[in-house]
């Protein structure tokens, strides 16, 4: 029987029923949903609504039931509308009809909100680990390719350079170790998102009934505190409504996979033929059915186009959230499947990626080749300013000395001292340590820049964080 029966004279239909029903997916909260309804029988207990012995009962079916779950031994019935509904029947072929006694005072609104916070409250921190683990493979490869040669090397002896991009065009030299960990900045700050949703989840709506609140004595602070909740819900009409936690969860996992994604674009385009920077491992590579040479980055594509399904699932649920006109309405089913499905895809993808960088090979010398003596320009402007040139003025005649190097062929370096002077007079014949790559990243050591001390700090500092989270 339906939990409203009651109200009917006719069964539902069945195909009504097959699409009203929500057990193939929030089944995934059994443990949680268990775990809620030992609480609220203790709470009903406290409240006097249970005596002693109906709650030791109930208790010792409920741990059963969780038992059974454990042991994945539970069977769901045909007839199972959710997961509530499946553990409220259960719970009754061991006890009998007592087991209707646990639903006093209590929703399946305020039940399902409470259930799906405590799946997020128990799933964040496996999510935030993975996260740990891709941070981790990024800290290693920026301390490897800054020091790449024998360990007894100091800091930055050896240290991997690579042209750095703007708009895709080659701009300056940078350290490769630099470039590695910035795309590790934005996965912290996923992290501390993820740490900040946190606190919002813990808000506990159990005891906010359908919508008005429970006209039982629930200690519903006590209530909060032995689920693992830091405060319960302040509105019992917002509470069995609000799914802010569920589109911040999306909106941290779509902002994840956009981080994800623009690294993944970045390996697609630096392990091909045209680039030729990194080369993955057999372990992380796929080939083609036709073309026997292929090897392809599949994990990164992946990662890029998985990106636009996080996405779809975060705008998926706003549309269905902005126009809802009460407390709890059926539209909030659609909550569970795109915060289930992200996590899942986040939980698949971050271990593989990490797998992937760690076990990538470099190509210093592709990489070293790409870099020619126009990328210094900035430098060039730089070497004027120190001899008192505005920046403004200097930024010109270095443009004017890129423009007569293109017009001549010829690299900025192979330009001779009189073309120098022809555009200023200012140039000397130390101009030509301009165009020195290593001198130029060695330039860039204030605090965040790419100079082999200014990376070291930033991998120290990585390295310390890390080790706190863990």
């Amino acid at each position: 029987m339906t939990l409203w029966h009651g109200r009917f004279s006719q069964k539902t239909n069945n195909d009504a029923f097959a699409l009203n029903a929500s057990i193939s997916f929030d089944q995934r909260m059994a443990e949680q949903d268990v775990r809620g309804s030992l609480a609220w029988a203790e709470a009903l207990h406290k409240a006097n609504v249970l005596t002693a012995a109906e709650h030791t009962q109930i208790q010792a079916g409920l741990r059963q039931i969780e038992a059974e779950f454990q042991s994945l031994a539970f069977t769901f019935n045909p007839d199972d509308e959710d997961i509530h509904t499946a553990v409220e029947r259960r719970l009754g072929e061991i006890i009998g009809p007592l087991a209707g006694k646990l639903h006093t005072g209590r929703s399946r609104n305020d039940q399902v909100a409470t259930d799906f916070r405590l799946w997020l409250l128990d799933h964040i921190p496996a999510l935030d680990a993975a996260l740990n683990e891709l941070q981790s493979a990024l800290v290693e490869r920026a301390k490897s390719d800054l020091s790449p040669l024998s360990s007894g090397e100091g800091w930055g002896e050896g240290a991997i350079i690579m042209p750095g991009y703007t708009h895709l065009q080659r701009a300056q030299p940078i350290l490769l170790s630099h470039w590695w960990l910035s795309h590790l900045m934005p996965l912290k700050r996923d992290q501390a998102r993820l740490a900040e949703m946190t606190r919002r989840v813990a808000i506990m709506p159990l005891g906010s009934g359908a919508l008005a609140g429970v006209p039982y004595p629930i200690d519903r602070i006590a209530l909060a505190e032995s689920l693992g909740f830091d405060a319960p819900s302040s509105n019992s009409l917002d509470a069995v409504s609000d799914r802010d936690f569920a589109a911040e969860f999306l909106f941290v996992a779509a902002l994840i996979g956009t981080h994800l994604s623009k690294l993944a674009e970045q390996m697609v385009l630096f392990t091909s033929a045209e680039f030729g920077f990194f080369e993955l491992d057999d372990a992380f590579s796929t080939g083609s059915s036709l073309m026997p040479q292929k090897k392809n980055p599949d994990p990164f594509e992946l990662a890029r186009g998985k990106a636009g399904t996080l996405l779809g699932y975060l705008t998926g649920l706003m549309a269905t959230l902005k126009g809802l006109p009460s407390t709890y309405d059926k539209d909030l089913q659609e909550d569970k499947v795109p915060v289930f499905a992200a996590f899942d895809t986040l939980i698949a993808m971050l271990p593989v990626l990490a797998g992937a960088l760690q076990t990538l090979t470099v190509n210093p010398a592709r990489m070293e080749a790409a870099i020619d003596a126009s990328m210094m320009a900035t430098d060039l402007a730089d070497y004027l300013v120190a001899r008192e040139v505005p920046f403004r003025e200097a930024h010109a005649i270095s443009g004017e000395i890129v423009r007569a190097a293109i017009k001549k062929g010829k690299p900025l370096d192979a330009l001779s001292l009189v073309e120098f002077q022809k555009v200023n007079a200012v140039f000397d014949q130390d101009v030509y340590q301009v165009f020195d790559a290593q001198s130029s990243i060695a330039k860039r050591a204030a605090f965040g820049g790419t100079a082999p001390d200014a990376v070291k700090a930033q991998i120290e500092r990585a390295k310390e964080e890390l080790k706190r989270e863990k």
